[in-house]
């Protein structure tokens, strides 16, 4: 083997650089130690995203920092690099290609990509977030560039503690974690699944306020049954069918441990897009132990709730009067039910058993009944009422006629013409929510419910629409999105330093949402405020979930702040850039 050397590795006359760890010096063979100093300056500054400022470092910052020719002459402001971003992401033709561009720059900017994500938030979301995600989760294995969270597999067990220390930061506040068993409406994605806790806790921090480095994505990897992916030679998880039982359950136990004695009692752990048999499991087992939330369960549940709540005003009728019926039975369909049971209950002083039976669900096989108990999962018999059994949706709807009708069933286009109509038939302002997602997986779109209903619905979804015209009038559908929900919430688990989510929390989530929808929205249309002032309405949610924790005596911060909204906003984190000394 022929040695690489320097002709005179102790002088850099001649362009070279002394060898000081005798890399250049070593044979092919021969291991090197990956040495490296970090100094915040110079090089290594613009390659910080937390501290890189770009075009945007003064000259006196240049002169401080070692900075001085690294970068071109000029001196952009983050106003002038924002809109020349913005400008530059709607060249790109498609949606992934613009997800990419966003990944770049949050890989080399941080505050820079929050400040975009902030003040465009309307048209970015869909791309960090649904419907986009999906595709990027998709095509993870092939636009995987560079961590951005911890991958956990079942080669870790017994050292998922050391795993969490490799971790840079120390000092996490959230953590969303996921298995990829199925990923919105697109099934088993395995490890491919890590654009989700990623694109979740970029919106914690940009919508929520949560510090980016308080925020941590985790994905657990015990395989997938996407025969697909174990067959691409670019998947990038294990190749191996799913672990289940005991190897699946001891691998999670060890994970919730090892965060547990790592970061404390007060990190938050979501629980994101677990397939409904671990979904319900795994918050049952912890939710007595550990602080933790479903978004698919719970958050669904309280932004749907609040959609809801704010539907009164047009419905002209208190939710205990409505008939709900759900087209989907899994951990979103039988986790908004509850919720709404809950709220119905409390509302009217009943049990939440009585306000039950106002709520249907048709799963895969029809109508849930009494007759169908036996063979149905334990999360599915608290739904199952007397009634003859009903085998399709359409049916459902003309023996039950509800006022209420909720997709979450992962099927799209099942709420057909007929079925709309036969909605507006019953109701002269049928409330059609149709929460699946990405777009395709949507049981109708906004242009179908609005125009099959003759103009009369009320229409939410789980993915984006631009508005529709319809006879001269132009409806805008409001998007039943989690982000409402989650990023306040866990703002105001932070801020109070709960320890523990209690139900109580998921309904004041709910409230505080709704009371954020003005007379302007109503006019349009529209259940659920506009996203532009996302930042306003997470922080009267994180004051509403605080407030309540403080409440339930779940608030491990004390003294109790006196003004919570100020609290919540003075705690959010903000993207301008600070000026260096």
């Amino acid at each position: 083997m022929e040695k690489v050397t320097n002709s005179d590795l102790k002088s850099s006359v001649d362009g070279g650089v002394v060898d000081v760890y005798g890399e250049d010096s070593a044979t092919i063979e021969h291991n090197i130690t990956p040495w490296s100093v970090s100094v915040s300056s110079g090089y290594s500054l613009l390659r910080d995203p937390r501290y890189n400022k770009g075009l945007a470092f003064t000259e006196k910052e240049r002169d401080t920092h070692y900075l001085r020719g690294l970068l071109p002459p000029v001196v952009l402001d983050q106003k002038l690099q924002e809109k020349r971003l913005m400008n530059n992401i709607r060249q790109y033709q498609f949606p992934l290609q613009k997800y990419m561009a966003l990944t770049e720059l949050q890989e080399r900017n941080e505050r820079l990509f929050y400040k975009l994500l902030i003040d465009n938030v309307e048209e970015l979301l869909p791309i960090v977030y649904t419907p986009t995600v999906g595709e990027a989760c998709q095509k993870f294995g092939s636009i995987f560039r560079r961590p951005q969270g911890l991958f956990i597999s079942l080669k870790d067990k017994g050292k998922i503690l050391d795993v969490l220390k490799n971790w840079p930061e120390r000092n996490i506040q959230v953590i969303v974690v996921t298995d990829g068993e199925r990923i919105l409406g697109l099934g088993d994605l395995g490890c491919q699944g890590m654009g989700i806790p990623v694109g979740k806790l970029a919106l914690y921090s940009a919508l929520g306020g949560v510090r980016p480095s308080a925020c941590l994505p985790v994905t657990i990897d015990v395989g997938t049954n996407n025969e697909k992916l174990l067959n691409d030679e670019f998947y990038i998880g294990l190749r191996q069918k799913r672990a289940t039982g005991q190897e699946y359950s001891e691998l999670l136990n060890e994970f919730m441990s090892a965060v547990k004695q790592n970061y404390g009692e007060k990190v938050l752990i979501q629980f994101e897009d677990f397939a409904n048999h671990n979904a319900f499991e795994l918050l049952a087992k912890y939710r007595d132990t550990h602080l933790v939330f479903n978004d698919d369960i719970q958050g669904t549940a309280s932004v749907v709730l609040a959609g809801l709540v704010s539907a009164q005003k047009l419905t002209n009728s208190p939710l205990a009067e409505h008939t709900f019926l759900f087209l989907g039975a899994g951990e979103a369909g039988t986790g908004i039910a509850e919720l709404i049971a809950l709220y119905i209950s409390k509302q009217m002083n009943g049990s939440v058993e009585e306000s039950r039976k106002k709520i249907w669900l048709v799963d895969s096989k029809g109508l849930i009944v009494n007759s169908r108990k036996d063979s149905l999962q334990d999360f599915k018999k608290p739904w199952a009422h007397e009634h003859e059994p009903v085998k399709d949706l359409l049916g459902a709807i003309k023996a039950i006629k509800p006022t209420v009708l909720i997709g979450s069933s992962g099927v799209g286009r099942s709420f057909t013409k007929e079925v709309i109509e036969a909605m507006s038939s019953i109701n002269e302002r049928p409330l059609i929510m149709a929460l699946s997602n990405p777009t395709t997986q949507s049981e109708c779109t906004a242009e179908e419910a609005y125009t099959w209903s003759k103009g009369r619905a009320i229409f939410a979804s789980g993915s984006p629409f631009d508005p529709v015209e319809y006879e001269g009038n132009v409806f805008v559908s409001t998007q039943a999105n989690n982000a409402y929900i989650f990023p306040g919430f866990g703002l105001g688990l932070v801020i109070s330093g709960a320890i523990r989510v209690h139900d109580d929390m998921l309904l004041a989530a709910a409230e505080a949402l709704a009371g954020q929808v003005s007379k302007e929205n109503y006019e349009k249309g529209m259940i659920y405020p506009s996203f532009s002032s996302i930042r306003k309405i997470s922080a009267h949610i994180a004051a509403n979930v605080a407030t309540k924790a403080y409440e339930l005596g779940l608030a491990g911060r004390l003294p109790r702040p006196k003004d919570i909204v100020k609290c919540a906003e003075s705690s959010m984190y903000s993207p301008t850039y600070r000026l260096y000394r």
